[in-house]
């Protein structure tokens, strides 16, 4: 770590966020041999917290593309299925092996994202770069001298002057509400939340008794009214915490729920009690403490609680992930004719979170951050490349254009893709009409068990799931 003091007055390129999608366009950097970038968080190390979990085809071929693939995919669990039911049967498994045709990485990688993120920071170190936090960022501003350049002031009244702006700062960016840039839901256009089923949503992390390691595995569980996740952890987990102190025996398993809204807020933080109750009610029953409806006779409980968070389910895109601060956005791919009318202000990019934010169903979102990410370095070096050798009459903003476009249309099909996947998962247990009085979820549920006898179908989900179609 490195604090503000060593932090240089100016800079090519910086990164403010050192989260999965921030620390990886760094790594794309450097990967092409430009070092001339400078990376600030505004937290302690290790005041990380962890939501995402798996980590898909598509992303590991993108982070193979700057040498990080294999490091990651060694420490966590390739799921070759990922099994979806109700609370008394399985009805549906994703078979991500048939992607075996289409990539090197045919399976989900089951890794905690505070793991990823230790792996991609270890990465860097490497390197020989450090991140300097805690540096919160209070605002922006063009530089008197060069309109090109934006000043970037920090909480602390210091100031790193820098000619791209990289947020990389999560769904609540500073770098994007300074620049001006909206943050809306696609669909209503709206700031505020959507009320869906899954509108509240509590993660864990604990250590289940009562059931042999050898018998949990990748569940999704589709109550009438919420779902449930069940997954285990790589045993990698067991060794990061232990590095960081934090000693647990036994088999980590991450736990989620959605909570209705009827039932009020959740808890800040979750009790034992609380989270058992949310096991016993929507989890599959062959994770219940009441032996009674346990089909295995025994009684499964936690045992211990390592972790929880609680969050609302938001969907939201930036209006736009590339502009130039002050300064009326170019319209399109055009090329300036001359100096009078080339458009001036320092650059500012989007990535990860603060670009795009949706429901955590389907685990896409760090996976379309990282992408991002490493996208965006490939980009920046062309754009930095173009700039140094083509004339100043010369527009190379196309590229930059380019990306942006691309980046937005990615987002907007994870945002329909998640959102498809929350109407499902959350179906409400409503009769269809009074000519059928039979429920939605029955329907459902049918139609899922009939389409896993199907082949097919079960590689059609494996795919859509592995974002090989939109990286």
């Amino acid at each position: 770590m490195a604090d503000m003091t060593s932090m240089p007055k100016s800079t090519t390129v910086l990164i403010v966020g050192a989260g999965p999608a921030g620390l990886a366009a760094a790594l794309s950097l450097l990967h092409h041999g430009f070092r001339n970038f400078v990376v600030v968080d505004a937290v302690e190390q290790g005041e990380n917290t962890s939501r995402a979990l798996v980590i898909h085809a598509a992303t590991l071929e993108a982070l193979d593309t700057i040498d990080c693939g294999e490091e990651i995919a060694a420490k966590g669990t390739k799921a070759r299925s990922i099994n979806i039911g109700n609370r008394s049967s399985k009805l549906f498994s994703a078979n991500f092996s048939s992607l075996d045709k289409h990539t090197r990485h045919p399976y989900a990688l089951i890794i905690p994202q505070i793991l990823t993120e230790y792996i991609l920071g270890e990465k860097f170190k490497n390197y020989g770069v450090t991140v300097h936090r805690p540096c919160k960022v209070a605002s922006l501003k063009m530089n008197e001298n060069d309109s090109d350049f934006t000043d970037v002031i920090f909480e602390d009244g210091k100031t790193i002057t820098a000619k791209y702006v990289i947020g990389a700062d999560g769904a609540r960016s500073v770098v994007r509400q300074m620049a001006g840039i909206g943050f809306t839901d696609p669909k209503t256009g709206e700031k505020g939340d959507r009320v869906t089923n899954l509108a509240q949503m509590v993660l864990a992390d604990i250590v289940y008794e009562g059931r042999d390691n050898s018998e949990l595995e990748f569940l999704v569980t589709m109550s009438p009214e919420s779902f449930f996740l069940s997954i285990p952890m790589p045993n990698s987990f067991n060794d990061l915490l232990a590095k960081n102190g934090q000693e647990v025996k036994g088999q980590i398993c991450r736990i989620g729920a959605g909570v209705p809204l009827m039932e009020g807020e959740i808890p800040h933080s979750p009790s034992k009690e609380y989270l058992q109750n949310l096991v016993d009610r929507f989890g599959p029953i062959i994770l219940s403490s009441d032996a009674s409806v346990n089909p295995s006779f025994r009684s499964v409980r936690i045992k211990e609680v390592i972790w929880t968070t609680r969050f609302r389910t938001h969907f939201a895109i930036a209006d736009k992930v590339f502009t130039r601060l002050g300064r009326e956005e170019l319209q399109g791919a055009t090329v300036a004719a001359d100096d009078s009318i080339m458009k001036r202000g320092g650059i500012i990019l989007l990535i990860g979170d603060a670009a795009h934010i949706q429901s955590p169903a389907g685990g896409q979102g760090m996976n379309l951050g990282i992408r991002d990410g490493i996208f965006l370095g490939h980009a920046l070096i062309k754009h930095i490349n173009a700039t140094a050798s083509q004339p100043s009459s010369v527009d190379a903003d196309y590229i930059l254009h380019e990306f942006a476009e691309e980046r937005h249309g990615r987002a907007l099909e994870v945002i329909a893709f998640s959102e498809n996947l929350v109407s499902l998962l959350g179906m409400q247990d409503k009769k269809i009409s009074w000519l059928f009085p039979i429920s939605a979820t029955t329907v459902r549920d049918w139609v899922m068990w009939l389409s896993g006898k199907l082949g097919f179908m079960r590689a059609r989900v494996a795919w859509a799931t592995s974002a090989l179609r939109r990286r």
